[in-house]
């Protein structure tokens, strides 16, 4: 480091401690400063000159998908220094999906404020972001993309599995499962207790294609993780390699300028979005990305999406639309198996965070060996993409269904509804003996969109009614405007945009009215007229709800519906330069 503060500020860009000095009105001043205080801790010029790597540290006692971040932090520090640069780990909230009250994703916007905030206020070359449970992940790349330095992203990793009676379990789909034979009373409540026990073997993330291992491998199909930084269980060694290497990379795209914005360009959406078809991944995804998108200028374009998801067969055997786990999936190769297997179908010169391109990166992976969990394009498990967008007067603005984890039976299917006006209603009625249901009806839940709960609960997987689940219904069409875990299974509906809690044709549903789903056409269509919809909104206004102060009031006035990805408007670029996936 310079011996005086004006040498430091005589550089054309600021860097490391120099960077974002804090005002004081005299800048030389604001870096003296800086400078004794951080020598407080400890440190001498010689360190303080090097490269600034900050950590996102999101460990948190509530978070047991993060419970390894300690030592993830540590992995990375010795990254950072290996490579010649000065590590500085710094905290933000950590979100748990459910721990947070009344859903995780109504805190995931101001994760990503926080995130955002953060980077901008303290001095660092390059961010590494340490993330995995669901809402983790997009929130950080959401902040980090608005800040735009260069960031690199890893992931905490999958728990391991469980066995339960000589079975083997995980979280969360046999969470689901499990209760799911609780509830049509298949098993009593001791054995509900041991299951307990056994579903979450050990710190990390859901061990099943659920939201954060669907994050995972779209983080690296992004460009955004360092190759095959997906798959590694929490508490295994190749975890804690990864996390060595992703620090010193950090080192690397800070002294390259290697910026966020050179990474996520519309061929790395496009690339991610493949993945997450071909993945049978959560729905949650298409949100996510939608809302990472918009940081950096582009929308989603969901008719390319569905189009996409026709040639894009699934092809990872994984839980819950197969039989396998994330570790499975890890010792089969992990992303580099995936990739090489849609190489046809993905956009090659994708720039990643190591500075090659995903072919490069495909290339260096080799010829790949014997394996099971990742199936052939010749042999997939399902022969389209796991999601399919649906259109139609009940949902103008679009609708998804995971079409991997539903009754083949139930995608072309008309009944009566049988509506819920709210989660409170759902929760009064759903199992009373007297609710007027068939399994033939179709079970709508409204009010639990972005702005109707708030926060898009994943309320959308509606449980069966205990009478039907008790003479063995496993499965039912259900149609919400919210959202399901990826975790959970069936012939569910979801995102219908617009929601219900700002006047959409969700909202004047009632029961006994027809709907139809058509996955084969992609349409899900309420069978009532134009005129009678218009006349029910007419005599029941919908009254948008609000707030009357705080975090709340700020989510409730400025969240935008699920296919802009339920971000904050003001959190979105200024301009949107496009669409993705674009025009080859």
């Amino acid at each position: 480091m310079p011996d005086t503060p004006s040498e430091g500020l005589a550089r054309a860009e600021p860097a490391g401690m120099r960077k974002g000095l804090t005002s004081y009105g005299d800048q030389d001043f604001s870096l003296f400063l800086r400078k004794a205080f951080i020598k407080g801790a400890g440190y001498t010029d010689t360190a303080l000159d090097r490269p600034v790597i900050a950590i996102a540290d999101t460990g948190s006692d509530y978070n047991a998908c993060h419970g390894n971040a300690p030592q993830l932090v540590e992995a990375v520090k010795r990254g950072v220094m290996l490579a010649g640069g000065l590590p500085m780990a710094f905290p933000t909230i950590s979100i748990h999906e459910s721990f947070a009250a009344p859903t995780s994703m109504f805190l995931r916007n101001l994760m990503a404020i926080d995130t955002e905030e953060m980077i901008r206020a303290l001095p660092m070359d390059a961010v590494v972001l340490i993330g995995g449970c669901d809402k983790t992940v997009p929130a950080q790349l959401m902040g980090a993309a608005s800040a735009n330095i260069p960031a690199i992203q890893l992931i905490t990793g999958s728990m391991l599995t469980g066995s339960h009676r000589g079975e083997r379990v995980g979280a969360c789909t046999d969470c689901r499962r499990y209760w799911g034979r609780f509830r049509a009373g298949e098993i009593d409540a001791d054995e509900t207790a041991d299951v307990n026990n056994q579903l979450v073997a050990s710190v990390g993330t859901c061990s099943v294609m659920g939201t954060a291992s669907t994050m995972a491998c779209i983080a690296e199909a992004l460009g955004m993780t360092m190759p095959g930084g997906a798959s590694p269980p929490a508490v295994t060694a190749d975890r804690i390699r990864i996390a060595e290497q992703t620090g010193a990379q950090a080192v690397q795209i800070a002294r390259d300028k290697l910026t966020i914005d050179k990474v996520l360009r519309p061929a790395a959406f496009e690339n991610a979005m493949r993945v997450l078809l071909a993945i049978g991944g959560s729905t949650n995804g298409i949100v996510h990305l939608a809302a990472i998108a918009g940081r950096v200028g582009l929308e989603i374009d969901l008719q390319a999406l569905d189009r996409m998801g026709r040639e894009t067969p699934v092809l990872l055997d994984l839980k819950p639309s197969g039989q396998h786990y994330m570790e499975d999936f890890h010792k089969a190769g992990g992303m580099a198996t995936l990739l090489r297997e849609l190489k046809p179908l993905l956009r090659l010169e994708a720039l990643t965070i190591t500075g090659r391109t995903l072919g490069e990166e495909i290339e260096r992976t080799g010829p790949g060996f014997a394996q099971t969990v990742v199936r052939s394009v010749g042999n997939p498990i399902y022969c389209e993409g796991g999601i399919a967008v649906l259109w139609g007067n009940l949902a103008p603005g679009g609708a998804i269904i995971k079409q991997s984890a539903a009754d083949p039976g139930l995608m072309e299917h008309e009944g009566r509804a049988v509506v819920f006006e709210n989660v409170q209603d759902l929760a009064e009625r759903i199992d009373a003996d007297a609710l007027d249901v068939t399994p033939q009806d179709i079970l709508v839940l409204k009010n639990i969109g972005p702005k109707g709960a708030p926060g898009m609960p994943e309320a959308g997987y509606i449980p069966i009614p205990m009478k039907l689940a008790r003479v063995g219904v496993k499965d039912m069409v259900r149609v919400s405007d919210g959202r399901m875990s990826g975790t959970a299974f069936g012939t569910i509906v979801l995102h219908v945009t617009p929601e219900a809690a700002i006047g959409g044709p969700l909202a004047h549903v009632r029961n006994g009215d027809r709907i139809r789903l058509s996955v084969k056409n992609r349409e899900i269509a309420l069978l009532i007229s134009d005129e009678e919809v218009a006349r029910r909104a007419h005599d029941n206004p919908v009254v948008e709800p609000t707030a009357e102060r705080g975090y709340k009031k700020l989510f409730l006035q400025t969240v935008t519906q699920a296919d802009k990805g339920a971000d904050f408007d003001f959190m979105r670029a200024p301009q949107i330069i496009g669409k993705t996936p674009s025009s080859r």
